[in-house]
C-alpha cells in the first residue's frame, strides 16, 4: 500500500478545503458530440477500448473460496471466472470447445465444469478431463482442447482480465500504480452483499458522472447532494483518477472527520480516512465509500450496451466486515437509495440527455476548468482510439501526479 501517496492527497484536500481552492485545467475542453452517437465509433471503442484493455471483472469477495466461480458476459464476450485448488484465479472463454456452448451459467461452487450440450468435462484450471462416449467420439488431443485463457491478474482484492487471449499488455503497468492506493481498502477480506443491473445511456455519458462532482448539489439536492459543494480536485494515474472533494463533507469514520485529521499528526491518520472519495478505473469502473448500516462499497461495473445509445451497470455492494441482521438492513437501505439515485437521478438524467444528442442538431459538449476528471478520461479514450497495438504498451507505467 502505497500510504505516503495516501495521506499527501489527503493534505492536498485539506489544504484546498482550508483555502476555499481547487486546482483548475488550462482551459475549457470543446468535445464533438457525435462521440456519444456515433454508431461507427462506437464499435471501434468496444474493439479498441474493451476488448483490449484490463476490465475489472469481479472483485475478490465473488470469489473467495476454491471451486468458486463466475459466469458473465462482458462486451458480448462469455467469460468464466473460476478460483482453482490451488487459490489461484483463472479467467476463461466460456465456450465449450466441442461446439461452442457455455459451460457454466451465473454463479456457484464447483469443482468441475460439465457442458449442458453433450456432456465434455473440463476442470477450474480449464482444462479438458472428459469426453462423452470418447470411444464412439473418435481420437482427440484433450491438451489441446481445454478452455481459451484469457490474461489475468488478481491485486488489491480486484481481479483484471483481457479479453485477447494473445495480448500481450501487462495488467499491472496497465494500473500505473493505482492498485497500491486501492490496496488502502483492503478488499481480500471483504463480503459479498448483493448486485444488481441498471441499464443508462453511452457508456461515457454514464462514466462522465462518475467523474463529476460538479453536479452533485443540483441533480442530488433531493436526495444526498444538497450540502455538497461542486469543487472536485482530481488525481489522475495514467488513465485511472481518484476524485476527492476540498471540503469535509465526505463520508469518513464514524465520530470522525477532517478537522480531526488536522489535530493529528499525519503518522496516525486511520487509513480509512484516506480512502474517501470516488476511486474510477478505466475504463468503466467507479469506487465509492458509503456508511449506511455499516461501511460499505458500491462498485459500479459499466459496460457499453448492443448499440451507441445504451450501456449496463452492475452495481456491486460489498460490505467491509462479516454481516449481521442488523448490519444487513442497514445496507438494505443505503443500497436501494443509491438504486433510486443512480437510476432515477444520474441514468435517468443521462438517458435524456441521450436523447437530446441524438437528435444530431448538438455540434458540442464542453468541459469546464473544473471537470478536469472528464477531460482526462475523454483525452485517453481518444489516445488509445489513435494507438496501434504495436505503441499501446508505452503508454503506461508510473505515471503517478503528486498533488500539487
Amino acid at each position: 500500500m502505497d500510504r505516503a501517496t495516501l495521506i499527501e492527497m489527503t493534505q492536498d484536500a485539506l489544504a484546498h478545503g482550508k483555502a476555499g481552492t481547487m486546482r483548475l485545467a488550462p482551459e475549457v475542453m470543446k468535445v464533438k458530440a457525435d462521440i456519444y452517437t456515433d454508431e461507427e465509433r462506437f464499435e471501434r471503442e468496444k474493439k479498441l477500448i474493451f476488448r483490449r484493455m484490463p476490465l475489472m471483472l469481479a472483485p475478490t469477495a465473488e470469489l473467495p473460496n476454491p471451486g468458486d466461480y463466475k459466469a458473465m458476459e462482458a462486451v458480448g464476450v462469455p467469460v468464466l471466472l473460476t478460483r482453482g485448488k490451488d487459490g489461484k484465479v483463472r479467467a476463461f472463454l466460456n465456450s465449450c470447445t466441442h461446439r461452442g456452448t457455455a459451460v457454466a451459467l451465473g454463479t456457484g461452487n464447483t469443482s468441475r465444469f460439465i457442458c449442458g450440450y453433450h456432456g465434455w468435462t473440463f476442470n477450474r484450471e480449464g482444462k479438458l478431463i472428459g469426453v462423452a462416449s470418447r470411444d464412439d467420439f473418435g481420437d482427440v488431443n484433450t491438451d489441446e482442447l481445454g478452455l481459451q485463457p484469457f490474461p489475468v491478474l488478481e491485486k488489491a482484492g480486484l481481479i483484471w482480465a483481457i479479453l485477447d487471449p494473445n495480448s500481450t499488455l501487462d495488467i499491472s503497468s496497465f494500473l500505473s500504480g493505482y492498485d497500491q492506493l486501492l490496496e488502502g481498502f483492503g478488499f481480500e477480506s471483504w463480503k459479498f452483499f448483493e448486485s444488481r443491473t441498471l441499464r443508462g445511456p453511452n457508456w461515457k455519458i454514464a462514466y462522465d458522472g462518475y467523474l463529476d462532482f460538479y453536479h452533485l448539489p443540483v441533480l442530488h439536492s433531493e436526495t444526498f447532494g444538497r450540502n455538497i459543494p461542486n469543487r472536485a480536485l482530481f488525481y489522475p494515474f495514467g488513465p485511472h483518477t481518484r476524485v476527492m472533494a476540498p471540503s469535509t463533507v465526505l463520508p469518513m469514520p464514524a465520530g470522525l472527520d477532517f478537522a480531526d485529521l488536522e489535530q493529528q499528526d499525519s503518522s496516525e491518520w486511520p487509513t480509512e480516512a484516506l480512502m474517501n472519495g470516488v476511486w474510477t478505473i478505466f475504463p468503466h469502473i467507479s469506487i465509492a465509500t458509503f456508511y449506511g448500516g455499516q461501511r460499505g462499497v458500491m462498485i459500479s461495473q459499466l459496460f457499453p450496451g448492443d448499440n451507441v445509445s445504451e450501456s449496463f451497470t452492475t452495481q456491486i455492494y460489498l460490505s467491509e466486515k462479516p454481516l449481521t441482521e442488523e448490519s444487513r438492513a442497514g445496507l438494505h437501505d443505503q443500497f436501494k437509495l443509491l438504486e433510486y439515485v443512480v437510476q432515477h437521478e444520474d441514468y435517468g438524467t443521462g438517458l435524456r440527455q441521450q436523447r437530446a444528442l441524438d437528435a444530431g442538431m448538438t455540434e458540442y459538449v464542453y468541459f469546464g476548468r473544473n471537470e478536469g476528471g472528464g477531460q482526462v478520461f475523454h483525452g485517453w479514450v481518444q489516445k488509445l482510439l489513435d494507438t496501434s497495438n504495436d505503441d499501446l504498451h508505452g503508454l503506461f507505467g508510473e505515471h503517478k501526479q503528486a498533488a500539487e
